[in-house]
């Protein structure tokens, strides 16, 4: 079996993991979506989102260790325990549901952060609670157990909550493991990750890896308006790639 994949492809999915989670860190998240069309092309779209899943929570403990101090775990509490939830759900769920709508709905609210904070010349668009993170862990769980990436997401949240830089990507970093367990965890018990899968997302989350290393020099020297107008671009990227790949799959 291991004869019969491809080296090359092994490299490019190391490669894709380091170039997609360095920007990630630099821009507060967005690493799995902006792999999600290249993956499409490389594996198929029905392997996309359990082998991005799997890289993302294998890169993770890098990603925490590195901003273990910046974690905000008021935050980590509210979210952590209905996303867990909402995972175990969606993996149940993930061959029979479509949620095109909602993708295209997510992805218009994404792009929609380009005026709401005026390219990072506002610090706040709306008012945040703590007990918002309950309801977003878990339907953020299980759109992103579907599709393989919901990160940019929570960004808008965690500014408003006054939440920037190496506290959000530190904080997104602890909370994402924690549902990537439970995603792994429901992939694997209901047969959606083959020994195949699991080889090419242990090599993409070994890029990842690498790229949150990497990542994290070049976040130590960006001001806040920069990381906020990466954090933007990147949420406004994501959101147009969500919106493409859901009409793709409806028409």
């Amino acid at each position: 079996m291991f004869s019969e994949i491809s080296l090359w492809l092994l490299i490019t999915l190391f490669f894709l993991g380091a170039i997609a989670f360095t920007l990630s860190t630099i821009s507060g998240g967005g690493g799995a979506l902006m792999q999600i069309p290249i993956l499409n092309f490389l594996i198929g779209t029905s392997q996309t989102a359990p082998v991005i899943n799997l890289g993302t929570m294998i890169s993770r403990p890098s990603r925490i260790i590195i901003f273990w101090k910046y974690i905000h775990w008021k935050v980590f509490w509210y979210y952590v325990p209905a996303a867990m939830g909402g995972a175990v759900i969606a993996g149940y769920l993930f061959a029979e549901v479509k949620i095109y709508w909602i993708q295209i709905v997510v992805g218009l609210f994404l792009v929609s952060t380009f005026f709401q904070y005026r390219f990072g010349k506002k610090d706040r668009s709306f008012p945040v609670h703590y007990w918002f993170f309950i309801p977003l862990g878990f339907s953020i769980a299980i759109i992103g157990t579907f599709t393989g990436g919901m990160g940019p997401i929570l960004n808008p949240f965690l500014l408003n909550v006054g939440i920037d830089k190496e506290q959000l990507v530190g904080t997104k970093a602890a909370q994402a493991f924690f549902l990537g367990i439970a995603q792994i965890s429901s992939y694997t018990f209901f047969g959606l990750l083959t020994k195949e899968l699991w080889i090419y997302g242990i090599v993409l989350g070994l890029g990842a890896t690498l790229g949150n290393l990497i990542g994290k020099e070049i976040l130590k020297h960006m001001s806040k308006i920069a990381f906020r107008r990466w954090l933007i671009a990147i949420m406004v990227l994501s959101g147009i790639v969500l919106i493409i790949k859901a009409l793709s799959e409806i028409l």
